[in-house]
């Protein structure tokens, strides 16, 4: 334990940033309450938590939260790439070359350990989901080309695609006939046959790999003094979420999902904020990137200690993503067990209802109210806080090449 406690305390690495560690932090945590009620909450296995005409408010917004973390994975994906580069004084085909390795075993990770932890079984009648860990590698092997660009003309490209590819929307996979799967990864959510499996992507890469080349583009930023860094990324946070009052206001272009008014007014209020994540529109994007650089802009001022929770989960992101998904689908057994006692053990090694599974073969009232879902999960939380902690000192030490891909 000394010694743990002694890695901790060292010089960080150089080219870290506190306010991104931070940043990534945060929306780990809040990450997990949405996992942990795909898993837990008895709604999650029949009806969706932003449909407004059977949601209500607290079960709305438990999942509105959550939609801030895909895009600051991206960005500050985006980021680290940057400062990978420029801090750790790599060549370009260094940093290319880096990205290509950690996006493609990203993508093996979605394609074996995660399958197992979204359902406790590799049986080939079950779908393959390709998630966050799919998107964000895919990216990642994108932007390993795109950063051959001048910044200048990846910016360019980054904002046009962002603010240009709803116009896409009109385009379907249906209508494609082979090329449909390709269309599907690209920019639909949906379903297509490979290699006798199913595979359901619910992460396209138009716009994600813009939003992460935009991360990219931003890094520069961190090279200047303090206050003109914060205050940039305060005026480009403040810029963004104006804009998205502004375009989700005129209803008009940004979201294929217009907002409409409500019979209560808390209710219009949700449907203004009801964007589009699959996949994510401009609205979206500037509803969730706007406050995040506003907030990191804000953890800039912040001298956070190398043991503050944000700072713990910030700087260990994967080792904590893949433990709490497994920790929450432990969860929902464990609880199942409690419930229903040895006759759990008929249904819970398959797929859960809320992750494409066979309802009928789960009891009818199965799940658990919200309440239960955020106890779980801040058991989980705190339970990876010394976990993470532990796997966070082993790479401040170093020396191992393979520690830069966990």
């Amino acid at each position: 334990m000394a010694a743990m406690t002694d890695a901790i305390s060292a010089a960080p690495r150089a080219g870290r940033l506190a306010s991104v560690d931070a940043l990534r932090g945060l929306v780990m945590i809040v990450m997990a309450i949405d996992h942990v009620r795909d898993f837990v909450h008895r709604g999650a296995m029949f009806q969706s938590p932003t449909d407004l005409a059977t949601a209500t408010p607290s079960l709305f917004l438990t999942r509105w939260i959550t939609h801030f973390c895909a895009p600051v994975f991206m960005l500050t994906a985006g980021m680290g790439a940057y400062l990978f580069w420029r801090n750790g004084g790599r060549t370009r085909r260094e940093l290319s070359r880096f990205l290509v390795t950690r996006g493609a075993w990203l993508i093996v990770l979605e394609l074996s350990l995660m399958q197992v932890a979204y359902n406790f079984n590799l049986s080939s009648s079950n779908p393959i989901f390709l998630l966050v860990l799919w998107v964000l590698g895919a990216c990642m092997i994108v932007l390993s080309a795109l950063v051959w660009l001048p910044l200048e003309a990846l910016a360019v490209l980054s904002v046009a695609t962002i603010t240009l590819h709803n116009t896409l929307d009109g385009i379907r996979a249906q209508a494609l006939g082979t090329l449909a799967p390709v269309w599907i990864l690209l920019h639909q959510v949906g379903a297509f046959p490979f290699a006798g499996r199913i595979f359901i992507a619910a992460y396209s890469l138009i716009p994600w790999f813009a939003v992460m080349a935009l991360g990219f583009c931003l890094g520069p930023i961190f090279s200047k003094d303090a206050d003109t860094r914060r205050r940039r990324l305060m005026v480009l946070g403040a810029g963004m979420t104006i804009a998205f009052l502004a375009v989700r206001a005129l209803n008009i272009y940004g979201d294929p999902s217009r907002w409409t008014t409500q019979p209560a007014g808390v209710f219009t209020v949700l449907s203004f904020l009801n964007t589009t994540k699959y996949p994510p529109s401009l609205a979206f994007l500037l509803m969730t990137l706007g406050p995040a650089l506003m907030l990191l802009s804000a953890f800039d001022r912040v001298s956070f200690s190398r043991s503050h929770p944000l700072i713990v989960f910030g700087r260990v992101p994967l080792f904590y993503f893949v433990l709490h998904f497994f920790l929450a689908h432990v969860a929902i057994v464990v609880l199942a067990l409690g419930t229903y006692g040895t006759a759990a053990m008929q249904f819970m090694f398959q797929p859960l209802p809320s992750m494409g599974g066979p309802a009928k073969a789960f009891p009818p009232d199965f799940g658990y109210p919200l309440w239960v879902a955020y106890a779980v999960w801040a058991v989980i939380v705190i339970g990876l806080y010394p976990l993470c902690r532990w796997f966070a000192a082993v790479k401040e030490r170093g020396g191992r090449w393979w520690l830069s891909y966990l």
